[in-house]
């Protein structure tokens, strides 16, 4: 009875410490596919029962502009501040992943279908268009 109860009370925490760990809510830092340097932050929320994503702090180069607009998105963000922006638009929790709402590209403009997910320690970023997909991963940010 003892063991059975012990086991028991295992299995829940590392139940609820493993589903604890898929929280993708907080700050990320994204990272630039081909500079590998950081380029953002995104603060993950949750409203309405849905996930989103909004950009929070940007890393900028000297010559590039420092306060930059979405002049390349087609929807209601174009020419909008791309800081405070929101890119990750209705993602809905299923288990460990994160999926049925969209992502943003401010940098090209082009809005991708999305799924997300914690893998050690790293906000996995899928984002789809048709069979095709490529796959970011985003730190958990530390404050400077």
């Amino acid at each position: 009875m003892k063991k059975s109860v012990f086991l028991l009370i295992s299995v829940f925490f590392i139940t609820t410490n493993s589903l604890c760990s898929q929280d993708i809510t907080g700050k990320w830092a994204t990272i630039d596919d081909n500079t590998g340097k950081k380029r953002s932050i995104v603060e993950v929320y949750k409203k309405g029962g849905k996930y989103f994503g909004k950009v929070v702090d940007m890393y900028l180069e000297p010559h590039e502009d420092p306060d930059p607009v979405c002049d390349l998105c087609s929807d209601n963000r174009k020419d909008q501040k791309i800081r405070g922006m929101e890119i990750i638009q209705n993602m809905e929790q299923t288990g460990n992943e994160y999926t049925g709402g969209e992502i943003l590209d401010p940098e090209n403009g082009k809005v991708y279908r999305c799924k997300l997910w914690v893998e050690d320690g790293k906000l996995m970023v899928r984002g789809y268009i048709a069979f095709f997909f490529r796959t970011q991963e985003w730190l958990r940010h530390v404050p400077r």
